[in-house]
């Protein structure tokens, strides 16, 4: 069986995108591999074995075109409402609560913020299958 062990998004400034996403969700450098043309770092906290990779191409000043093929990475959290008035707090401009209840029945809470490239992250309510 396949497990699934890091998800990878390009980034024009690492010290910028590592702050963010310690500040946001508390990932740390776990390991950083230095090539002559591009630098992986590779990000993780001790609530799951999943990584996070930046990939920092040398030389890169233009911003990434995200395409329409990129959706988010997403993240559960224990308490959405405190979480999102700390990412207010910390001025990282989440955009609003989201009940998601298609039928009547809240299948989701969540909110999106974007990181320093655009990249979208859904950070959603633990409970029911967003464990």
């Amino acid at each position: 069986m396949a497990k699934a062990i890091h998800s990878m998004v390009r980034v024009l400034d690492e010290r910028r995108s590592v702050d963010f996403y310690d500040k946001a969700f508390g990932l740390k450098v776990a390991d950083r591999l230095d090539f002559p043309d591009f630098t992986l770092v590779y990000l993780s906290n001790p609530e799951s074995g999943f990584e996070l990779e930046l990939t920092v191409n040398k030389g890169r000043t233009d911003p990434y075109e995200l395409g329409d093929g990129y959706g988010h990475l997403a993240v559960s959290v224990d308490n959405l409402d405190a979480e999102h008035a700390r990412f207010e707090a910390e001025g990282l401009h989440p955009r609003k609560l989201v009940e998601f209840a298609p039928a009547g029945e809240v299948v989701a809470r969540f909110f999106f913020v974007a990181d320093p490239d655009g990249y979208q992250i859904e950070v959603l309510e633990r409970g029911g299958r967003f464990k």
